[in-house]
């Protein structure tokens, strides 16, 4: 463990989470447990088949849709709490908040700098899963508000899971979208969230035989096992998006 004093902005980034100072550790533990316990009752959640994503000890691709706050941070706290250590991917525009910027890093979160090739962060998180650490992003790039917004899907999750040697799992959530609806400013509460993980999926899975037709395969797949288990939640849970 490095010493506290020594620890740069950029150390966070590029060491392994369980070398992060103690005191870090222990601030997050207290910001995480008072997150969980207030979202649980602001927006009761559940995560379905949870075990999937806190037990495998696997470092992978964490891969799901995003439509509102929420989902950046349940899946990242769930896992943390149980000892799972998870690197959120986090647009760098959130660095202009100084308590963001602040405490990001020290939960784990990667900045990306959105629409440029930024390369420092893909091999941070590239090594980051290579060091058994997962990673979590969301390939729409920006919430989606509603059902009519146009979609772009950035595969560049499924590069970087092929240069780490990792599988991808998919995640989604319905319900989260009701939370800031399109339009609003300020959150709706006690609006009921459910999440839903899926199987880690091989590139060994894969059908295509050369590397590039197999990662768009791994972005395709991926995501359409994503959006399934969307479709899951919806048919379970009536009227959600």
């Amino acid at each position: 463990m490095l010493n506290r004093q020594k620890f740069t902005r950029d150390d966070y980034f590029d060491h392994a989470m369980d070398e992060f100072p103690l005191v870090d550790k222990v601030i997050c533990g207290v910001v995480i447990t008072v997150v969980m316990a207030l979202s649980k009752l602001l927006w009761p959640w559940k995560i379905e088949d949870g075990e999937k994503l806190w037990d495998d000890r696997r470092g992978r691709m964490i891969v799901m849709n995003h439509v509102s706050f929420l989902e950046t941070l349940i899946p990242s706290i769930s896992m943390w709490y149980r000892g799972v250590h998870v690197r959120p991917i986090y647009k760098s525009e959130f660095d202009g908040n100084g308590f963001l910027k602040w405490l990001l890093p020290r939960m784990g979160g990667i900045p990306v700098d959105r629409g440029t090739a930024d390369v420092k962060a893909v091999k941070r998180a590239v090594n980051c899963m290579k060091r058994g650490e997962s990673v979590l992003v969301f390939p729409e790039g920006t919430r989606i508000k509603s059902e009519d917004q146009e979609v772009e899907i950035h595969g560049g999750f499924a590069l970087m899971a092929r240069m780490a040697k990792v599988p991808v799992q998919p995640m989604a959530v319905v319900g989260a979208r009701a939370i800031m609806p399109k339009g609003k400013k300020v959150p709706r509460f006690f609006k009921r969230v459910w999440f839903k993980v899926g199987d880690c999926v091989s590139f060994d899975d894969m059908q295509s035989k050369g590397r590039r037709e197999r990662t768009e395969e791994m972005e395709r797949v991926g995501m359409e096992r994503v959006y399934a288990l969307r479709g899951e939640l919806r048919a379970e849970h009536p009227g959600e998006e």
